[in-house]
């Protein structure tokens, strides 16, 4: 499906941009992992994340969505509204090893691929059109290698820019009401000349950088469409939301989006949260959950090649109010023994008695691993040296034989949890 704008005014930026920029999005696709691994939910109303009475919902087949089911909605109120749905707990590295595969299908297609998150990503398929034929095409043939590679769907916005193919994809997706599922068109093109004409009618709450506050003071000066934006006068916009964000939406609301395609982007942070079914009043509990996520981030940024400076705990109570603590280390980290030692010098910060209702460690203020240590190192950072071999070693052995073949675990602790490696002394299994 197409946008074309007959009859609109062509801009001098439209006449002048050759890109092609496609916007692909998993759909539902959390769920559609789990469908993979359990065929016999498919057509059920399925939600990932959290529990029927803790937690938030991070995905929701459309099967769920037709209730009213969306993500970051609170579990609790999804099961309210969908009460025959099947809650099942998120699997961030199956997931993951998914979306692997999605991006290597991807990659057939183009080099520059930008990834937004695990489900997401830009393509500049600009130069792949001498092979592949026009960006529409490119765009069926990325959904059809998708469908048959990885087993999942996908959907795809065609345009010259990133932010008017990310819009795009909105009119490519599947949509659910009561009454039915609309299968959607899976591509959506918007023409090089027709972005005018797409965006003007659209509602001004489709525009990036427009939250619940900058709505409502758009419509308080009676603007409803991104036309109305185009055809106001700036400083009356200004005046309105300040010469930052006027410019920012003045912009996109004229289709100037000059931004490139950037293949790689550094990560910012990792990390690794969870909601609790029931509050945690005890440390000891507490540690075990921390020692899994440590292990989990500390994993990923070795995967990444990354080591980390800085170390942050996150703490949420019952009563929803949140806690982080922070520290910054002279050597870089990368190994879960070196996160955990720092996650519990944080946590004496904490008091858990009151009740913890989520959880996470995460890191930031990235470097490069460097495991050359001279004669001057100090004995802690040796030993941590030492546990970054063990550590990649360990890495081969789960790649090999699974993400079970070794764990981490508390001594005499025998309890599973469902993200993740389990305890936290290592031993083979």
């Amino acid at each position: 499906m197409s946008a074309t704008g007959a009859g609109a005014p062509v801009t001098p930026h439209e006449r002048a941009s050759p890109r092609r920029i496609l916007h692909v999005d998993m759909n539902a696709f959390f769920v559609a992992c789990e469908l993979l691994r359990r065929p016999e939910l498919v057509g059920k109303a399925v939600v990932v994340g959290g529990s029927a009475k803790r937690g938030v919902v991070a995905a929701a087949s459309y099967e769920a969505r037709q209730f009213g089911v969306r993500s970051a909605m609170a579990s609790a109120h999804a099961s309210r509204l969908c009460p025959h749905a099947i809650f099942l707990d998120g699997d961030h590295d199956y997931y993951g090893e998914i979306s692997a595969q999605v991006f290597e299908v991807f990659r057939q297609f183009s080099p520059l691929v930008e990834g937004l998150s695990l489900d997401e990503a830009f393509l500049d398929v600009t130069g792949a059109q001498r092979i592949f034929g026009d960006a529409s095409h490119i765009a069926h043939l990325i959904r059809e290698a998708v469908r048959t590679q990885v087993g999942l769907a996908c959907s795809v916005g065609v345009a010259t820019s990133k932010f008017i193919a990310k819009l795009a994809t909105e009119f490519a997706k599947p949509r659910a009401s009561r009454q039915r599922i609309e299968p959607g068109p899976g591509v959506f093109e918007v023409v090089p000349g027709g972005e005018i004409a797409f965006l003007h009618p659209l509602e001004v709450g489709m525009l990036w950088g427009v939250g619940p506050v900058t709505l409502e003071k758009l419509h308080g000066i009676g603007l409803k469409t991104v036309g109305d934006i185009a055809n106001i006068d700036q400083r009356i916009l200004e005046l309105a939301l300040g010469e930052g964000l006027a410019q920012h939406l003045g912009d996109l609301s004229r289709a100037i989006d000059d931004r490139a395609v950037v293949p790689e982007r550094e990560a910012k942070s990792i990390g690794s949260e969870e909601t609790f079914g029931d509050d945690i009043t005890d440390l000891h509990e507490l540690r075990k959950h921390l020692l899994r996520m440590s292990d989990n981030v500390a994993r990923r940024c070795r995967e990444d090649g990354l080591t980390a400076f800085t170390i942050t705990l996150k703490i949420r109570y019952g009563d929803f109010s949140n806690i982080s603590r922070s520290r910054t280390v002279a050597i870089p980290v990368d190994t879960s023994q070196a996160v955990i030692a720092v996650v519990d010098e944080l946590l004496t910060e904490v008091d858990v008695r009151v009740g913890v209702r989520l959880a996470g460690v995460s890191l930031r203020n990235f470097g490069q691993p460097d495991s050359q240590l001279s004669l001057f190192d100090e004995p802690s950072q040796q030993s941590d040296a030492d546990w970054r071999v063990a550590s990649h070693a360990i890495d081969r052995i789960r790649e090999k034989f699974g993400d079970d073949a070794i764990s981490t675990g508390v001594i005499g602790d025998t309890e599973s949890t469902p993200w993740g490696p389990r305890r936290d002394v290592q031993h083979d299994r």
